[in-house]
């Protein structure tokens, strides 16, 4: 399958805002339409599911709007008691590793807390459905997994998709899937099945992956630049610019399939034909010298423009932004916090790149924890005699 892919920064934003750029495989890509894409094609969970992602136009504002109703900014406000309460729990477990042992920071915060936070509000029951759902959505992200996997997992996730919303009926609680059934629109609208299904698959994907990798970034940038990290402890830069630029120059997702040209788009010396298909490389954007200049691809916490498109742009820009920031400005201060000698178990060069072209993240993220702060007495002067 051949696509174009857009690197160039102004390019890309304005085909991200162009009516003649679709996201509805079912309307706009003939390829699909005419039935030459199998049903085996390790992508074919990006296109054949019926929710925000996939569509266009009208469709796509009254599935945003239905949505919106229920992943407001107010419940991702509040969710930050529960999310500092996570955090605490998660580097309480770090900590009995002991300082000397080597620990997976990306199975065990990196991972773990962006999933305990969108499973709670979504309503997803800890146990065998999540850990199903879990393995599902690893293998739509895993662009290498082969045809009979990628059959699997798509068929897989939408029969538990199907089981949930079934469960959320029976068992309505204060979570997005149980608002999702029941919201409507001004006009009595509602989402259909497959909306309502592939909506909450959407939700859940999109907001644990993206995050997974934003720590996982973030974390192994500090621990490869140990200026910049000394800059944020001296409070000469802030966590916030770490996270900016971690989005800008290490994106969670790297490229985003895919769009499709609603009719022949005439660019400066070449055409997007009616029906091709369109990648967006955020990764490559991000970089771009047009955009930041010689530099573009080293981090730097202190430049002073950190433009990304890391949550995409115009109307397709990512709902669930505010709550992967807040997660992260609350779970990377309070690992340096509690574990200020944290570094790398293995040189750099030995962390292994994700293997998918969609995820930008590390397989493994082998740390040594060092000095446990919260273990560390401290002496308080006025009880100290020789003070």
């Amino acid at each position: 399958m051949v696509a174009w892919a857009i690197t160039e920064p102004t390019l890309l934003k304005r085909l991200l805002t162009d009516p003649r750029v679709s996201k509805d495989p079912r309307l706009h890509w003939p390829r699909y339409i005419n039935g030459e894409i199998p049903p085996t094609w390790p992508l074919i969970g990006w296109v054949a599911v019926e929710n925000m992602f996939t569509a266009y136009g009208a469709d796509h504002t009254r599935l945003r709007r239905l949505v919106a109703k229920a992943f407001t900014t107010r419940r991702t406000a509040a969710l930050r008691p529960r999310i500092e309460q996570l955090v605490s729990g998660l580097l309480d477990g770090l900590a009995a590793s002991g300082p000397d042992t080597a620990v997976d920071l990306k199975a065990a915060y990196c991972h773990t807390l962006p999933i305990a936070v969108i499973c709670e509000l979504l309503g997803i029951p800890e146990g065998e459905m999540r850990e199903r759902e879990l393995g599902y959505v690893d293998t739509i992200f895993r662009t290498t997994a082969t045809p009979e996997e990628a059959v699997a997992a798509f068929q897989g996730h939408e029969a538990l998709l199907r089981e949930l919303v079934a469960f959320k009926r029976n068992a309505p609680g204060d979570d997005i899937t149980t608002e999702l059934i029941s919201v409507r629109d001004e006009d009595g609208s509602r989402l259909n099945e497959q909306e309502l299904a592939d909506t909450v698959g959407l939700l859940i994907a999109a907001g644990f992956e993206t995050t997974v990798q934003l720590l996982d970034q973030a974390v192994t940038a500090m621990l490869t630049h140990p200026d910049q990290l000394a800059l944020v402890r001296s409070g000469q830069a802030s966590w916030d610019d770490v996270i900016e630029e971690t989005l800008r120059a290490q994106p969670p997702v790297a490229n985003v399939p895919l769009r499709y040209a609603v009719e022949d788009i005439e660019l400066e010396d070449v055409t997007i034909k009616k029906g091709d298909a369109i990648l967006v490389s955020i990764t490559a954007v991000n970089r771009h010298p047009d955009l930041h200049g010689d530099r573009a691809d080293q981090f730097d916490i202190t430049r002073a423009v950190k433009e990304h498109l890391a949550f995409g742009h115009g109307v397709h820009y990512c709902l669930g932004a505010p709550l992967g920031r807040l997660e992260a400005q609350i779970a990377l201060p309070a690992l340096f916090d509690r574990f200020p000698d944290l570094r790398l178990a293995v040189p750099q060069e030995e962390l292994r790149p994700l293997p998918t072209l969609i995820s930008n993240g590390h397989q493994t993220l082998p740390v040594l924890l060092g000095t446990d702060a919260a273990a560390t007495p401290t002496t308080d002067p006025a009880a100290d005699p020789a003070a």
